[in-house]
């Protein structure tokens, strides 16, 4: 049975990153978001926190923690609560640590998570998304042709976060005869590669604040040593599993920050002598509100607890993410609402919530937990 109480080691970790998300990183939500540019010192304070690193074994260099999905997606809301691309940009190694962790061989274990041990932030990330209109995780077009004892990879590349300052890089691509999420597999691929292009930083509607890259590959040659996992590959399906639920937390976690903004605010914005809030459109709206954020939880939650018992948990992570994009939308966009006219005013943080959670529709392989 699915557990609702968090551990105690679960509810510290969770107290200290939302303590981190409301103390460091809201504060430097918006100024992020106008200057489209990340504090180093906020990524070094999270850092700081272990929240990427700690899963490393202490072979490594690493603390050696159990890696734990339903405590990923704990740490995932909170910190997606404070700014959502701060806390994309944070946690992007993972996109490198948790595949090696999850698939990697021991030799491409010792050969990369060293790199991510050190006592300073160090970008990794994963190239997932290709920029098509009908962009399909089954059916990725990105391909790994076997050739002289190693892979030539083709293709193109959207939304890498920190793709140009990246040290490695985990590249998706279809591999000979493979159909379906059976034939694809990840590439580990380092900076400068020859064939291997950042081709510009995009310019998005939310998430402004984040770095996310085009990548082009052009018969970029990588041995077959740095095929994740070696001959056996790596499980695809299991890698998006864990991303898909990170997606739904994160959601949560915007979503979560609008409708406690909006709570707040239509307590304090008066109209006709009373509060807003106690007009029967505006409480109920916050209150429905506040129903989907809690059911997108527990549907991530699910995800997350099946996968921490080594379960498939396929349909529930799809369920979760799916649902979340939409609840995230809905709920942001009520937010800007119930402001009326200070909605669309960028001093309320409510236009960024949904110029970010409008991006969850489409964001896949963003976030590993």
């Amino acid at each position: 049975m699915v557990s609702f109480q968090p551990s105690e080691e679960q509810q510290l970790i969770r107290d200290t990153v939302a303590a981190f998300a409301g103390e460091q990183v809201r504060p430097l939500a918006h100024e992020a978001d106008e200057s489209g540019t990340v504090p180093s010192s906020i990524i070094e304070q999270g850092w700081e926190l272990g929240l990427v690193q700690s899963a490393i074994p202490e072979a490594y260099g690493g603390a050696g923690d159990t890696r734990s999905a339903i405590t990923g997606a704990l740490v995932a809301e909170e910190l997606a609560w404070g700014d959502l691309s701060i806390a994309l940009h944070l946690l992007a190694p993972r996109l490198v640590i948790y595949p090696l962790l999850d698939a990697g061989t021991a030799e491409q274990q010792a050969r990369v998570l060293n790199a991510y041990t050190g006592a300073h932030f160090a970008a990794g990330s994963a190239a997932v998304m290709e920029p098509r209109f009908d962009f399909d995780l089954a059916e990725l077009t990105a391909t790994a042709t076997r050739q002289n004892g190693g892979y030539v990879l083709n293709g193109a590349k959207c939304y890498v976060p920190l793709g140009s300052d990246a040290e490695h890089l985990v590249v998706y691509a279809r591999t000979d005869g493979g159909t379906g999420y059976e034939g694809v597999n990840g590439f580990l691929i380092e900076k400068g590669t020859p064939g291997l292009t950042v081709v510009e930083r995009e310019k998005n509607m939310g998430i402004k604040a984040l770095a996310t890259y085009e990548l082009s590959l052009e018969n970029c040659r990588v041995p077959a040593a740095n095929r994740l996992g070696g001959d056996a590959g790596c499980n695809f399906a299991k890698l998006m599993n864990y991303s898909r639920v990170g997606l739904a937390a994160m959601a949560v976690g915007v979503a979560r920050a609008a409708f406690e903004y909006a709570r707040d605010y239509a307590k304090d914005r008066k109209a006709f002598g009373v509060a807003i809030g106690q007009k029967q459109a505006i409480a109920f709206m916050l209150a429905e509100m506040a129903l989907e954020i809690d059911a997108t939880r527990l549907l991530a939650w699910e995800a997350a607890w099946k996968l921490d018992r080594g379960e498939d948990a396929t349909r529930e992570a799809y369920l979760a993410k799916n649902y979340a994009a939409n609840m995230v939308l809905k709920v942001t966009d009520n937010a800007v609402q119930v402001l009326g006219g200070h909605g669309y005013i960028r001093e309320h943080p409510v236009e960024m919530w949904l110029r970010n959670g409008r991006g969850f529709a489409t964001f896949e392989g963003l976030v590993m937990i």
